[in-house]
């Protein structure tokens, strides 16, 4: 008691003492009276609050706030008899230990207690993630790409769409060629209609990013990735400057760059590279998109001979390509030009086939779109392509199969083309004069071609075409186009022709990177042999640049040609950048001027020399006779080479214009000449007078050179 009373005065013992013993009387029962829930335990409650003597005691601890407990130890509790072990609790407690029972029928929700429950925000993008991967896994067990790409528009978020792109292929690269081959083809159905151009870009680019990740969880890692990113291009899903400008944007030592180097320098570079890559996976879900333009066509044709529109569009439907449908377009609008009476039946076809939502607007503008693009070459079989397609497109619009939103672009292709039937005829007629050159490898006869035509305003527009199409053509296209405008250039083109026609293909650059693998490379190769086979000057790079419209991709391809051109050994590597395709390369053809010069200085006959020459078969070149039988006079101090030249004029195995152009860069190098032969530029002076007496050099060339030599003298 002494633990439990020690704060109480001798009165307080006291008087608990006598309540305790009263408590206890009136209790029939010790259990009863242990309770501390007993109803005589709440009444003895009240009996201790007003102690005898109605005051409370005088130490100022109301004795109705001690309590017994179980042990018999005095405890005090709470004010207001709330807590405390072994007590009720005041009468409106709160406390955690009331229990609500939902199975009450008086049970209100609004009792429980308020909880906060913890939740994370959700990140749309990973949202997007969890969702394609789903319509991806479901896409390789249906192979239903109308299902995938419905789902893909379904989920939104098109902004996410090149992480689609990334996860498409990084799954389908751990698994078999089935599932590659499916990917590729889901791409190309989804390829504008669903994923925008720059998406399908983006999307490569970043698994270009993650190649080196990629590679440690697949082996051949790779080699897989440069297989798809080379079927897309193959596809036209990625344009062939994808692979230039994803370079420049990743480390020389990564994956990424690793993969676009192999697939510039083996897969698209290797012949009958397109069949190659797209049956490099068996093609195990669909066929080969040449098996399936050869189907489409077959049941056109059929379709042209039975006249059932119902079954065409049945064959149509049963091809399970709707996002190729735009080939079906072109295709029966080219027959519609080739068989004049099947029109008709192709635009009856092409009507049905909207209406019936067989053939989506988005597939129509398309196929409209690739046929207008082609339309300069389909023009070569159909003279009369482009009027057909003009009449054509108007039909289609007001029968309101053919968006109207395509006669904009399709009308101001049509006026720029019809602006001058002279030009149209002209590009018809460069075209032969072209493919005949390629087969002949007649410079002379190009030459005389060009000139019965008369139509010197058009130059650049020849150069244009000329490098296009040996750009899509084997290396010895490309060395026969390059000396050709070497000729052009002394016979024929002015300077300006030349810059305004590199003008025009480097604005022209991105449509045809679309076409032609590698464009920009090989544009960049053009130019740079230009300057070394003196067509071009240097400062002409930066003419031909202040030309280019502003963030034209153009003007990389000239900083390309200036690099080319300041490397070290770049003229020889230039001169032999397509293997010399047209017989001698130039450098062969230098040594074996100097050799048949020598032969004839050391006691040769002109007839013999002359012969010599003309085996060559390159009088476009004649001007390196020229120049190299002038030095020659000046070094040996022997004028023999006079008569050979003066002979070669009168056969006319030399022209006029040649033998200006060899004194011309004779004159350009009197200043370096002059360090090994001081009287170089007397010399000089002599030959031009004399060549300007025999009738063999332009009497203006003469003015203009005497005018120079005396202030280079000076100087």
């Amino acid at each position: 008691m002494a633990s439990g009373e020690g704060f109480l005065t001798d009165e307080q013992r006291e008087m608990l003492k006598i309540a305790s013993q009263n408590v206890e009387t009136a209790l029939p029962s010790p259990r009863l009276s242990s309770s501390p829930k007993s109803p005589t335990s709440l009444l003895s409650d009240h009996q201790l609050k007003v102690p005898a003597g109605g005051k409370a005691p005088t130490g100022g601890i109301a004795v109705r706030h001690v309590r017994r407990s179980h042990s018999g130890k005095s405890i005090r509790v709470k004010k207001d008899g709330a807590g405390g072990k072994g007590t009720w609790g005041k009468l409106l407690d709160t406390d955690g230990e009331s229990h609500i029972d939902r199975n009450d029928p008086n049970y209100d929700s609004g009792e429980e207690p308020y909880q906060l429950v913890g939740s994370t925000i959700s990140d749309p993008l990973d949202e997007y993630k969890k969702a394609v991967v789903s319509i991806i896994e479901e896409y390789f067990s249906t192979s239903d790409v109308e299902v995938a790409a419905s789902d893909l528009k379904d989920l939104g978020s098109s902004e996410y769409h090149p992480y689609f792109i990334k996860r498409l292929v990084s799954m389908a690269m751990d698994r078999h060629d089935k599932e590659k081959e499916m990917a590729s083809v889901l791409l190309s159905s989804l390829y504008a209609d669903v994923i925008s151009p720059p998406q399908i870009r983006d999307g490569f680019v970043m698994l270009l990013e993650s190649a080196d990740d990629l590679a440690v969880d697949i082996l051949d890692a790779v080699d897989i990735l440069t297989l798809f990113v080379s079927r897309a291009v193959v596809d036209e899903i990625l344009p062939p400057a994808f692979i230039t400008r994803a370079k420049k944007t990743l480390p020389e030592s990564s994956k990424g760059y690793q993969v676009l180097q192999t697939a510039e320098k083996s897969y698209l570079s290797a012949p009958h590279h397109a069949e190659l890559l797209e049956r490099r996976w068996g093609g195990s879900t669909h066929v080969t998109v040449e098996e399936m333009k050869k189907k489409i066509a077959d049941l056109l044709r059929e379709y042209v001979e039975s006249g059932d529109t119902f079954e065409a569009c049945r064959c149509i439907r049963e091809l399970g390509v709707s996002f190729f449908h735009h080939e079906v377009v072109k295709r029966a609008l080219v027959l519609a030009m080739e068989i004049q009476t099947a029109e008709p039946l192709m635009l009856k076809l092409l009507k049905e086939a909207a209406e019936e939502g067989l053939i989506s607007s988005s597939q129509m503008v398309k196929g409209f779109a690739r046929l207008a693009e082609s339309l300069d070459d389909l023009a070569l079989d159909i003279p009369s392509a482009k009027t057909l397609f003009q009449l054509i497109v108007p039909k289609a619009i007001l029968q309101g199969w053919l968006d109207a939103s395509f006669m904009k672009s399709s009308c101001t292709d049509g006026e720029a083309q019809n602006e001058d039937k002279k030009l149209n005829q002209y590009k018809k007629e460069i075209v032969t004069i072209i493919h005949e050159y390629f087969l002949s490898d007649d410079i002379p006869e190009l030459i005389r071609s060009l000139e019965d035509l008369g139509l010197p305003e058009y130059n650049p527009v020849f150069l244009k075409k000329l490098i296009t199409l040996a750009m899509d053509r084997k290396n010895r296209e490309k060395e026969m186009a390059s000396v050709l405008l070497s000729a052009l250039h002394i016979e024929i083109f002015s300077t300006e022709d030349i810059v305004n026609g590199f003008v025009m293909l480097l604005e022209s650059a991105e449509d045809t990177a679309l076409d032609i693998l590698d464009a920009s490379n090989e544009l960049a190769l053009f130019l740079a042999r230009a300057v070394i086979d003196d067509v071009l000057v240097p400062l002409n790079l930066e003419e031909i640049t202040s030309k280019l419209p502003p963030n034209c991709s153009g003007s990389e391809t000239v900083r390309m040609a200036r690099s080319l051109i300041t490397a070290r050994h770049a003229g020889e590597r230039l001169l032999r950048c397509w293997g010399g395709g047209t017989g001698w390369a130039v450098e062969d053809a230098k040594d074996k001027i100097m050799k048949l010069l020598e032969e004839y200085e050391s006691g040769g006959v002109v007839a013999e020399a002359c012969q010599c020459i003309r085996d060559l078969g390159m009088p476009f070149f004649n001007h390196e006779v020229v120049k190299k039988a002038l030095v020659m006079a000046m070094e040996k101090k022997n004028d023999r080479m006079l008569d050979l030249l003066q002979v070669c004029f009168n056969e006319g195995l030399i022209t006029i214009n040649q033998m200006t152009k060899g004194f011309t860069r004779v004159k350009d190098g009197l200043d370096d000449l002059a360090l090994d032969f001081p009287n170089a530029k007397d010399k000089f002076s002599f030959y031009t007078e004399y060549a300007q007496k025999k009738g063999w050099l332009l009497p203006s060339f003469g003015s203009s050179a005497t005018e120079a030599l005396p202030t280079a003298a000076a100087s």
